[in-house]
């Protein structure tokens, strides 16, 4: 099969996602990875889940992807008396036009930060996640459009801490990648200490990006070709998480594994990790540097047992 290449502008895509991760890192520091996966989540055209402990700059990335990639940004602090009016809009009356008149919600915003997450009732949850999923907030028997580009990024506090709901399996799917920040190393953390809170340099930021370029970045990552021998690849994984794996003992269907949709969103983060990467093709690393953020939170366990038991599969399932 003939590779089909990428436009003309494929070497300066990678250049500029290459500066676009200079830029990024200068404000979260000692995150190169993580910071890497949030990207190739969003030219993947999918939402993404932060859990970790707060105070390790997860609305910092979200802020700082929004400003250096020029698209307008919206926080939402999840508490338990949040309404799902008080993500989507409202519509109220207007008395001098004799109608009502909707005003929108935070949710029509290119970066919506959902910080904390599951400290609001599900009620709450469900309207923000339903919104994410159709791309589309209807109220009052009209459908309105989201922003596009449109990206959502979840925090989300460990579920032992006081007063969480963890978001059902359902819902957790409908992130594409989730991911964790941790503490920084030594250096990260000395070079931070030294220098101050890194909030203060998100409003001198220039823009990098604008929407009609990220949404063209968006249609790259979706042609990056993918070869027959990784799609064998991704269905070994699928497999192998199913407890398919060879010489595995015991009910193959005892514990939860990937899904086919889980298979189509590797495949999409795959590729947007090869655009990173400056790469028509997506090889295996390319997957393999994706797959714990795509599987983690979908296997049995939760995202942090569960990105364990991705590492194991990558390990246990041998290139085809």
């Amino acid at each position: 099969m003939t590779v089909r290449p990428l436009s003309q502008s494929s070497v300066p895509v990678a250049e500029r996602l290459g500066a676009v991760l200079q830029q990024l890192s200068r404000v979260v520091v000692g995150k190169t990875d993580p910071l890497r996966v949030a990207l190739a989540c969003l030219l993947a055209r999918g939402h993404l889940l932060i859990e970790d402990i707060p105070g390790v700059g997860k609305s910092t990335l979200a802020q700082a992807l929004a400003t250096t990639l020029g698209l307008n940004y919206a926080r939402i602090q999840f508490t338990s008396d949040l309404l799902p009016a008080d993500v989507l809009g409202v519509s109220i009356y207007d008395e001098n036009a004799q109608a009502f008149r909707f005003l929108p919600g935070p949710i029509f915003h290119s970066v919506v930060l959902a910080d904390e997450i599951n400290r609001a009732p599900p009620k709450t949850q469900s309207a923000l996640l339903e919104a994410m999923e159709e791309r589309q907030v209807s109220m009052d028997g009209q459908t309105r459009k989201l922003p596009d580009p449109f990206f959502v990024i979840a925090t989300q506090n460990p579920v032992e801490q006081i007063g969480t709901y963890p978001l059902p399996e359902s819902q957790l799917d409908r992130f594409l990648l989730a991911i964790e920040l941790g503490y920084p190393d030594a250096d990260a953390e000395r070079e931070l200490l030294m220098s101050g809170d890194r909030r203060a340099q998100l409003s001198e930021l220039p823009a990098l990006c604008d929407p009609p370029t990220l949404a063209q970045w968006q249609r790259d990552a979706a042609q990056i070709h993918v070869a027959p021998a990784l799609l064998d690849y991704v269905q070994a994984l699928l497999a192998a998480s199913r407890g398919h794996l060879a010489g595995a003992k015991g009910d193959p269907g005892a514990r939860r594994g990937l899904s086919p949709r889980a298979g189509l969103m590797l495949i999409a983060a795959t590729r947007a990790m090869a655009l990173i990467h400056g790469r028509s093709m997506a090889l295996p690393e390319d997957l393999q540097a994706v797959f714990a953020a795509v599987a983690g939170h979908r296997l049995a366990g939760g995202a942090r047992s569960g990105a364990v038991e991705a590492n194991a599969l990558i390990r246990a399932v041998a290139l085809p």
